[in-house]
């Protein structure tokens, strides 16, 4: 049995690293999101590649939690407000009335088609509107990330609003975690 040591911590996080620069450098020539890319590099390392046991829901919650505010840190600081500024009211109401809507009908579309396809695992409203919240606000990371890799570029006025978009709604799913 491998002894658990801050050493031991740190060679495994460099690793990891280290094979997600070369993966997400190799899939940017191929074209491919770097986030599908990562994923791969997380399941590689764990029980059915490399074999790390990582048994600790109260641990893989915090190493997520910490991840998570780094990622919304660093993507607040490279927005600008004179970008988002324009698009103030387009952003809000896509991170408000977008979402709500999305929310509603994805929440319904999950209640009916699970109450039709499979009724004895059916959700209630209240469970169908939970996976729709999870689900409904966009990521502007894995957006760009995608768009990026596709080679696709964005109109002016659309990356700063969904920036502002998920902004305004990331660091409340975040909050809610905690």
């Amino acid at each position: 049995m491998i002894e658990i040591t801050s050493s031991n911590i740190m060679l495994v996080v460099a690793v990891m690293l280290m094979m997600s620069v070369f993966v997400g450098k190799a899939g940017s020539r191929f074209g491919m999101p770097a986030l599908l890319l990562f994923l791969g590099v997380g399941m590689v390392a764990g029980v059915d590649g490399f074999g790390l046991h990582f048994d600790s829901a109260a641990s893989a919650q915090f190493v997520g939690m910490i991840a998570l505010s780094i990622i919304l840190f660093t993507g607040g600081l490279e927005t600008r407000f004179s970008d988002i500024r324009p698009v103030l009211f387009p952003g809000i109401t896509l991170a408000t009335v977008g979402v709500l809507l999305t929310t509603g009908l994805t929440g319904t579309f999950i209640y009916y088609v699970f109450h039709w396809l499979v009724p004895e695992y059916s959700f209630g409203w209240a469970e169908s509107m939970l996976i729709a919240a999870i689900m409904s606000s966009t990521d502007s990371a894995s957006v760009f990330s995608i768009f990026d890799s596709a080679k696709l570029g964005l109109k002016q006025k659309l990356r700063p609003t969904l920036e502002l978009e998920s902004g305004s709604n990331d660091p409340t799913g975040l909050a809610h975690e905690i």
